[in-house]
Order: C-alpha cells, then sequence, then structure tokens
C-alpha cells in the first residue's frame, strides 16, 4: 500500500506531497502496534499526520526531529491518492479479444 499525502505546514508558501514506502508502513506498525490491513479499515488523522511525517524523513523534506512538532506545525492534511502497491497491465497475449 502505498499513499500519497499532501499537507500544509503554518507559514509555509506551498504544500507538500510525499508517497509512503514499505518502510514507513512498518514504522506505523511497529509504533502504533497495529497491522496495515487495520489502517487501511480507517485510518485517524494521528496516523496520516504519521505517514507523512515519515514519508517527508525519506524523501529528505526537512521535518522537525519530534513527531509531535511536526503536528504542531500542520495546516492541512489530506490523503491525494492510494496508489496500487504493485501496479501492473496485462500481457498481451497472441489470442484475439473475443467481444459480445
Amino acid at each position: 500500500m502505498h499513499v500519497r499525502i499532501v499537507y500544509k505546514t503554518i507559514n509555509a508558501e506551498a504544500p507538500v506531497e510525499v508517497v509512503t514506502t514499505l518502510a514507513n508502513i512498518v514504522a506505523w506498525e511497529r509504533r502504533y502496534k497495529r497491522k496495515a490491513s487495520e489502517m487501511a479499515q480507517a485510518a485517524g488523522v494521528e496516523d496520516l499526520a504519521f505517514l507523512a511525517w515519515e514519508a517527508s524523513k525519506s524523501a529528505k523534506v526537512v521535518v522537525p526531529a519530534v513527531f509531535d512538532d511536526f503536528v504542531n506545525r500542520l495546516e492541512s492534511l489530506e490523503v491525494a491518492e492510494e496508489l496500487a502497491a504493485n501496479p501492473t497491465q496485462a500481457a498481451p497475449t497472441d489470442e484475439p479479444s473475443q467481444s459480445s
């Protein structure tokens, strides 16, 4: 599961867009002692903020070292898109397609 998150911090000129990695999801599971499948059912704002914080660090975006300091600076936070973990396209075949 990869999530594109857009957030804006207080006094920032532009929003920041980050995409989570597998390592970010594992960090979330370790911190909150929950499985990612649970988050997929109902992600809270703190869950999204943590993923944004972790994804920002992974993307070399400068963020506060302490998570609560990051949260206190957030002005807005939203999921822009949930991406498939391994997007694939159907392989071409030699068989003609059947139409109804």
